[in-house]
């Protein structure tokens, strides 16, 4: 399999919006802290992390922060 391609397998393409409730998941956040942070509301977080799961095949918040730190979205 060439590399590009598993690249693209290993690192789902998310969205910028997506790409920061995951860090401040992964930074240990709450729903509602996260909601105040970007301006959205904790019914908002939850629809991008189960947007999230299902991108990218995970089933829990914790699968999700695990990525998050593979895929290096946390520093």
């Amino acid at each position: 399999m060439p590399d590009t391609l598993k690249a693209a397998v290993r690192e789902p393409a998310l969205t910028p919006r997506e790409r920061q409730v995951l860090a401040l998941l992964a930074g240990g956040e709450t729903y509602y802290c996260i909601g105040r942070k970007l301006g959205i509301s904790p019914h908002t977080v939850d629809t991008h992390l189960r947007r999230l799961r299902d991108k990218t095949g995970t089933v829990n918040r914790t699968q999700l922060v695990v990525l998050a730190l593979q895929c290096g979205y946390v520093s």
